[in-house]
């Protein structure tokens, strides 16, 4: 009486063992592949990091522009009666800001739509800062520095200026306001060598 046949073939413990042995050289290899795709992303970033910082410590910006705190309301560019807007004799449009805790001087701002915006702003005692709205107007306000920026506002209409940076208890009270005006109706108010602000509300 002939046997029946075994079932262990060419499919038995055999071959499973070496289709298994297979996958997991497959997965091992594509993990390596990986390990080296991240340690060289890792080694680029670090890389950036090092020639940036070595970089901008040998050749610091060009426009670092700083001020006394200890005498920012006494003298110089941003004394009480030189905040605000104004046009200067060239034609362009500056506004000049202080921060300090917890309010924004002056309080409520007027700027014309579609023209270039220049603003000039600094702390008195922490580090602030504003955005506009939901315009690309935003910068930090550091103690001793001056930020400067130019853009231009679009849209009619008025819109808030919150502080963004965390400066202690009173920061979420901390805004003022900024009113975009034709151009047309800005010029007609504008007088030459006087500072703009609007009432807030």
């Amino acid at each position: 009486m002939n046997a029946a046949p075994s079932p262990i073939g060419p499919r038995g413990p055999g071959a499973q063992g070496q289709a298994h042995a297979q996958a997991e050289a497959v997965a091992i290899a594509a993990e390596r592949r990986w390990v080296f795709v991240v340690a060289a992303i890792i080694a680029v970033l670090l890389l950036m990091m090092v020639f940036t910082g070595l970089h901008w410590a040998a050749m610091p910006p060009s426009r670092v522009e700083t001020v006394d705190i200890n005498t920012l309301h006494l003298k110089g560019e941003f004394v009480e009666s030189n905040l605000g807007t104004a046009v200067d004799a060239d034609g362009k449009v500056t506004v000049r800001l202080i921060a300090q805790q917890y309010s924004f001087e002056p309080q409520c701002i007027v700027v014309p739509a579609k023209v270039p915006v220049t603003f000039r702003g600094t702390a008195t005692d922490a580090i602030h800062g504003f955005i506009v709205g939901r315009t690309n107007a935003n910068t930090m306000l550091v103690p001793g520095f001056v930020a400067t920026f130019t853009t231009s506002f679009h849209k009619t209409g008025e819109q808030l200026m919150p502080c963004h940076e965390y400066c202690g208890t009173g920061h979420e009270a901390m805004w003022a306001r900024v009113q975009v005006l034709p151009r047309e109706e800005f010029l007609a108010r504008a007088r030459p060598g006087e500072r703009m602000n609007c009432v807030p509300r």
